[in-house]
């Protein structure tokens, strides 16, 4: 089974982008699943690279790391890391920059869609 989540929201002052990935990492783990993650809006700031929080919190660049690990992709919109100041330079090993072309590709091949 094929799974899409859509991360909108920023890496941190909400927790919509931590819970899609801590689903996107159990899922991604389960055999017969595949996982793909795309950033949009502000989602993108989720792959910033060398990211430093507070010891004890929750990092994406972390979890992202995860979801890749167990096979999962992870695209960014390409369009929404320009409006940051975000070069492909700036992005967490593993994730690449991404179109809404690649997006629509994404959903087409997904059994489940999920935006968070």
């Amino acid at each position: 089974m094929n799974h899409l989540y859509i991360l909108n929201d920023a890496p941190y002052g909400s927790e919509r982008t931590y819970n899609g990935l801590r689903l996107a990492g159990v899922v991604s783990k389960m055999e017969g699943h595949a996982v793909r993650v795309f950033l949009i809006g502000d989602g993108a700031s989720s792959a910033h690279r060398n990211q430093k929080v507070p010891q004890g919190f929750y990092n994406v660049e972390v979890m992202m790391g995860n979801v890749m690990r167990h096979g999962g992709e992870i695209g960014i919109c390409g369009t929404c890391m320009d409006a940051r100041g975000m070069t492909d330079g700036d992005i967490a090993e593993g994730t690449h920059r991404s179109t809404l072309a690649e997006l629509a590709e994404w959903t087409a091949w997904a059994d489940k869609v999920l935006v968070f």
